[in-house]
């Protein structure tokens, strides 16, 4: 198992890297905040963490170097994706199995590896299943498989999308479905410091955006590997890229739909002093978030212009970190202290914030606040089909929000 120090000075602004302007972590690693001891033990039977606002952690398993969480329709188990390869899935009895295992075809540590997993619509019946990962040269791909018994068929792999990375960092890597079965693809502007490539504008380029593609191949209406929504805005323009649902974007590592609204919202990571949260109300309409015009609201590079971009609902700066962890809209009605809040963090200071989605929809977030609540090297958020919310760790634990007391 690589060394804890060697990946968190590789990750340093997470998944993501923001401070500097090569993007080099610094020799003594990222500040890492501390959490209260959540008690002993990998499962239910673990006391929770408290923390202001109502709401407390508990811990649900301890994992290697996890980066998401997740849960099909209609399954109650939780599937924690690890960066080293693994998906594990955490029965209700917190009984733990290995659905994949593809840490042979990957490269692993600082931002690459396996880096997210989603289930079709009708996993329970189809069986199938998306993964986000580098392969061995370091470049994406997102690749279909079939679960059998439990397990996934290795011999039902199908690569859907296949982009070259020109540099290790900014992969992006999220996967999520929508309401009408379409896969979001999540990828960074190709890495390096300053969007070199200029991906961040190009809608020729796939980097540098948020894609959506329909995974059920119609021979004709896109690739052969899958077809283009009749709603992307770029879908019926020359020299775009037909797959692009938002772009403007430096590293989308972490963003999700609010499961009352269908808002898409997105944390994107910084360069040298902003981070960023974006807010789409309707996916589908052409959606620019500046970069690298702009790094949040401040202008960056110079020979680039941004028709239209829209600003951040937040931005903050290096006060509060330096890798930004986007979270969800808190549906969950037993947590009605942050019921209709944005949650989000950041993987430096570990810092769990939220503030009213509903004030952030007329343009900028208000009541921005801390819960009192922290957990180091945040890598991720997650949300169950009864709308309960977790965060992970990259250190290894996995919460779930809890009420205080419960």
């Amino acid at each position: 198992m690589r060394t804890r120090l060697a990946i968190l000075l590789a990750l340093a602004i997470v998944v993501a890297a923001g401070c500097g302007e090569k993007d080099e972590p610094s020799p003594e690693g990222p500040p890492v905040a501390t959490l209260p001891d959540p008690g002993s033990g990998n499962g239910g039977g673990s006391s929770p963490a408290t923390g202001d606002g109502g709401v407390a952690l508990e811990e649900i398993g301890s994992f290697e170097d996890p980066v998401f969480v997740t849960q099909p329709e209609g399954d109650n188990a939780l599937y924690v994706v690890e960066q080293t390869g693994q998906v594990i899935r955490v029965a209700s009895s917190g009984k733990e199995s290995t659905l994949l295992d593809i840490s042979g075809e990957i490269t692993a540590g600082g931002e690459q590896g396996l880096l997210s997993v989603a289930f079709a619509p009708d996993f329970q019946r189809s069986g199938l299943f998306y993964v986000d990962y580098t392969n061995s040269e370091g470049d994406t791909r997102v690749v279909e498989y079939e679960a059998k018994d439990g397990e996934a068929d290795e011999r039902s792999a199908r690569t859907l999308l296949a982009v070259d990375q020109p540099f290790a960092n900014h992969n992006g890597g999220l996967l999520i479905f929508d309401d009408d079965d379409n896969l979001l693809v999540g990828l960074g502007d190709g890495g390096s410091a300053g969007d070199p490539e200029r991906n961040g504008q190009d809608l020729g380029a796939l980097l540098g955006k948020i894609l959506r593609i329909d995974p059920s191949a119609e021979p004709g209406k896109g690739s052969d590997e899958y077809s283009i929504p009749k709603g992307n805005p770029f879908a019926d323009q020359n020299g775009a890229q037909p797959e692009i649902l938002a772009y403007g974007l430096r590293n989308p590592w972490r963003f999700s739909f609010d499961r009352k609204t269908g808002a898409l919202w997105i944390g994107d990571v910084g360069q040298n002093s902003l981070e960023e949260i974006d807010y789409v109300a309707e996916p589908g309409k052409d959606a620019n978030f500046g970069w690298s015009a702009f790094e949040g609201t401040e202008r960056f590079n110079a020979d680039q212009e941004a028709p239209n971009a829209i600003d951040p609902v937040l931005t903050y700066g290096r006060d509060l970190g330096c890798s930004v962890t986007g979270g969800y809209v808190v549906r969950d009605k037993s947590r009605e202290s942050l019921y209709g809040r944005y949650l989000y963090a950041d993987f430096c200071q570990g810092q769990l914030r939220s503030f009213t989605a509903a004030d952030a929809e007329k343009g900028t977030a208000t009541d921005d606040r801390a819960l009192g609540l922290q957990v180091p090297s945040i890598s991720s958020f997650g949300e169950d089909q009864k709308g309960r919310i977790y965060a992970v760790s990259l250190d290894g634990p996995v919460f779930r929000l809890v009420s205080d007391g419960d």
